[in-house]
């Protein structure tokens, strides 16, 4: 790699930064340095969506090449702006000098009061809007929403206002422009960006990133930022050298035979939830509260795996899926159940200059009985009191031939539930054997108390977990054998 500014298009031309910290975050420099202050600093954890900007990157299935997603600029680092595009509420006005049909839409619905959060609003929803054909749900506006915080609206006359905004003339941005400038840019080297203090690395391959690991195994390995950027923000701290894996093409790619689904640990979370609804539908609903729609285009599913979190929603469903893990370390590339991964709380099997380099995902079977719970304190963009998973396999007479279980906030690390499977396994799923299982399962786990709910509270949240998996099969059941009778 060759030492060089990054170099990213806004406000219509390629800009070139340097002399920074590779940890000054997009937010700061876009109020502080090119002096666009409509976006606000709200919570700078990614929260409260105030600081919400969209960032344009090459896609050859997008529109025109050019694919547009909202993010939190609060977290994410200069240098992952690097052969991106980035648009702020200063750029979405229409060619003639008039406000975005978005834009007009909050004013002429009276979607905005104190206005600190507006400009957020209005990015996730010019995204939104550009990126559709057709007028959103009410549903589909709120999940578009889910990153915004407003505390003066009540929230009515802003989803008034995004459905409004279909009914007001508008010829979209022009996408070719931007992507033949970014195309540009990726002619460039990989970025390699030093302040003289650390060095910012964005290999272009898995192999570059695996080669550069082995050799800075001490190196901070960044993906989204939807963590660790939470690490310079509110710790201030210090990360050293950082790879950067956003620049990998291959180390984001999902691949689909008749068993496996394998999706590259670079792929966002966005991407990756897509594919998995589509072989499982019942992923939906973890999807949909897993963080916001901002969270979800920037993070990305290996990170969540890697972090190791207790309380990492994906987890639980990946493990109950029975879903395994390739590490790489330089050339060598290993394979092992997810489960086996984390150690204790934090503490991951994951060896010196190793990372993870794919999940892979059993696809689903008919017999194959998946549903998923998140109980939070709130129902968007909160972390979990317990998350749980249940993947059952059922023959035709209903005995259950496979039980995985696995819940998240029950213990140190994403666990499965042993006595609780076997309570299940080779037994007709019943209320009877239902039961005998949410008995089991304080064998299982012994949970923690903490801020976000008690031990009791979390072991009587999975027993009802359980039980409510028995009622959606007898109902799903039932609905079954009306199908096959009628």
């Amino acid at each position: 790699m060759t030492q060089r500014a990054i170099r990213f298009w806004h406000q219509g031309k390629v800009v070139d930064v340097s002399g920074i910290s590779p940890q000054r975050t997009v937010l700061q420099w876009l109020r502080e340095d090119a002096h666009c202050t409509g976006s606000k600093e709200g919570c700078a954890e990614g929260d409260c969506g105030a600081c919400t900007v969209v960032v344009g990157s090459r896609d050859d299935s997008a529109p025109d090449g050019l694919r547009l997603e909202a993010v939190n600029s609060c977290i994410q680092f200069m240098p992952t702006l690097d052969g991106k595009a980035l648009f702020s509420v200063e750029d979405v006005k229409q060619a003639d000098g008039t406000l975005h049909p978005v834009q007009q839409a909050m004013v002429d619905c009276h979607g905005s009061q104190c206005g600190f959060c507006t400009p957020g609003f209005i990015m996730s929803l010019w995204a939104d809007y550009e990126g559709r054909d057709a007028a959103p749900t009410r549903d589909e506006i709120t999940n578009t929403l889910s990153g915004n915080l407003c505390r003066c609206t009540g929230y009515r006359p802003i989803i008034d206002a995004a459905q409004a905004a279909w009914q007001k003339p508008c010829v979209k941005m022009s996408r070719a422009p931007v992507r033949a400038a970014l195309d540009e840019l990726a002619a460039l080297p990989a970025l390699e960006y030093s302040d003289g203090k650390q060095t910012f690395f964005a290999p272009r391959s898995t192999d570059a990133l695996a080669a550069l690991y082995n050799e800075l195994p001490t190196a901070r390995i960044l993906a989204g930022s939807t963590d660790v950027g939470l690490w310079v923000t509110k710790q201030l701290r210090e990360l050293g050298d950082i790879i950067y894996v956003g620049a990998a093409e291959d180390f984001a790619q999902i691949a689909v035979d008749d068993k496996w689904i394998e999706i590259g640990a670079g792929v966002s979370l966005t991407d990756a939830f897509d594919t998995l609804i589509a072989d499982e539908p019942e992923w939906a609903e973890l999807a949909e509260r897993f963080a916001s729609v901002p969270i979800r285009n920037a993070g990305t599913l290996g990170g969540n795996v890697a972090n190791g979190s207790p309380i990492g929603d994906s987890m639980p469903a990946l493990i109950a899926l029975g879903a395994q893990v390739v590490l790489q370390q330089s050339e060598r590339i290993r394979e092992m159940p997810l489960e086996d991964l984390y150690l204790a709380y934090q503490k991951t099997a994951l060896e010196k200059g190793e990372f993870v380099r794919a999940l892979r995902i059993p696809r689903a079977t008919p017999q194959r009985f998946f549903r998923t719970g998140k109980i939070s304190k709130r129902r968007d963009q909160d972390i979990s009191a317990v998350c749980a998973a249940f993947a059952l396999t059922l023959d035709d007479a209903g005995t259950v031939l496979a039980a995985r279980i696995a819940f998240g906030g029950m213990a140190a690390t994403p666990k499965r539930a042993a006595a609780a499977e076997a309570a299940l396994n080779g037994r007709i799923f019943s209320d009877e054997s239902a039961c005998d299982a949410m008995r089991a399962l304080t064998s299982d786990y012994q949970p923690l108390a903490d801020m976000r709910a008690s031990a009791e509270y979390r072991m009587q949240v999975a027993q009802n977990l359980l039980w409510r998996l028995w009622l959606d099969y007898s109902s799903t059941d039932a609905l079954r054998v009306e199908e096959v009778s009628a």
